[in-house]
């Protein structure tokens, strides 16, 4: 598959997963029992199920004869269903709960009660904003370079000039917040994109008609829009497929962060000519493999602490640049996805 691997995310990669640079990396011990859940921001997301796949792999894996449950709130009680699955789970003794977190910083008393109580938080996709009541964070990429990826995009599909809108999530989401963030420094810093003008931000809370709508309301409001930003899998779709059906893939092009399987249509046929993304699957495996080796005792969760995650190689705990104070892992990395592979990729 064809790759555009950014030089930030190949230095960080190098830190973060060569098996090269950490020969002293701990392999974890299977066998050991410990319940644990996967909480994402809300349930009924295709990326979010991938994760869960992910996550089971490695929980046979490593012959956990504890329990990993999926459990997750509904989109409309996303924020307060999350505090109350944390909350439960410390109750339970759950021996780690894997978050994506869509609840910023509300989370953290429930999150610092779970450690209290003796439950693992890891965070995954999404970390708690000020790092407070969470382990480590799993990241799927480094958030700097998102801002970047979606900035070449925009000029590549603009052809450095144009009107350009972000159609995000949810205003709590960690994760989609710290991507916009680095899409409008990377937009204000570097003179390459000084042709291209950010207008607004809005966000469709993750459900495809609000995202939907607020896609045309955009288009309403900038009649001389050129591209819609969603770097979010449910927003980029329904943008595409708004656009799709109002015949404005030739005026109003979306770009984001978005499924192959979900994309490709829209990509060939010109709706969507670029969007990156990452696999989620892996991001639930090696979150699995970071809960139960802290979970288990095995890990600390100290910075500099390598260890092996299975099939995935090695990765060490760091400090995470973009939260003073917390810890992360690095996944990596994206693939940009446009007519030459997303065909394949869909498959």
């Amino acid at each position: 598959m064809k790759t555009k691997a950014l030089t930030a995310v190949a230095a960080a990669l190098m830190l973060g997963a060569s098996s090269a640079a950490y020969a002293d990396a701990m392999k974890l011990e299977p066998g050991k029992d410990t319940n644990m859940i996967l909480l994402p921001k809300f349930l009924g997301i295709l990326v979010f199920d991938q994760a869960n796949e992910g996550a089971q792999e490695a929980h046979k894996e490593l012959q956990n004869p504890g329990e990993l449950l999926f459990q997750g709130p509904t989109p409309e009680n996303s924020v307060a269903g999350q505090i109350e699955i944390m909350t439960t789970a410390a109750t339970q003794k759950q021996g780690a709960v894997m978050l994506s977190n869509n609840a910023g910083d509300q989370i953290v008393p429930s999150a610092e009660a779970a450690q209290t109580a003796g439950t693992k938080v890891v965070t995954w996709d999404s970390p708690i904003p000020s790092g407070e009541g969470e382990s480590v964070f799993v990241a799927q990429v480094d958030f700097g370079s998102i801002g970047t990826v979606m900035a070449d995009m925009a000029h590549s599909i603009l052809g450095g000039e144009g009107k350009m809108a972000i159609l995000s999530a949810t205003p709590d989401a960690a994760n989609q917040n710290a991507w916009i963030a680095a899409l409008e420094s990377e937009l204000a810093s570097n003179d390459k994109y000084k042709g291209i003008e950010l207008v607004d931000t809005v966000y469709g809370d993750d459900q495809s008609e609000v995202s939907y709508n607020r896609a045309l309301a955009l288009v309403d409001k900038y009649p001389d829009l050129g591209l819609i930003m969603s770097p979010t899998t449910v927003g980029i779709q329904a943008s595409s497929k708004a656009m799709q059906d109002e015949g404005l893939c030739d005026k109003v092009k979306v770009s984001g962060l978005g499924l192959p399987s979900e994309m490709v249509s829209y990509t060939m046929n010109g709706c969507a000519p670029e969007f990156a993304l990452w696999d989620f699957r892996d991001l639930g495996y090696l979150t699995y493999y970071t809960a139960y080796g802290i979970s288990t005792g095995q890990l600390k969760g100290d910075i500099g602490e390598s260890f092996s995650a299975g099939r995935m190689g090695d990765y060490t705990i760091e400090e995470d640049p973009g939260r003073p104070g917390a810890k992360r892992i690095l996944m990596g990395p994206f693939t940009v996805y446009t007519k030459d592979n997303v065909e394949a990729a869909a498959k």
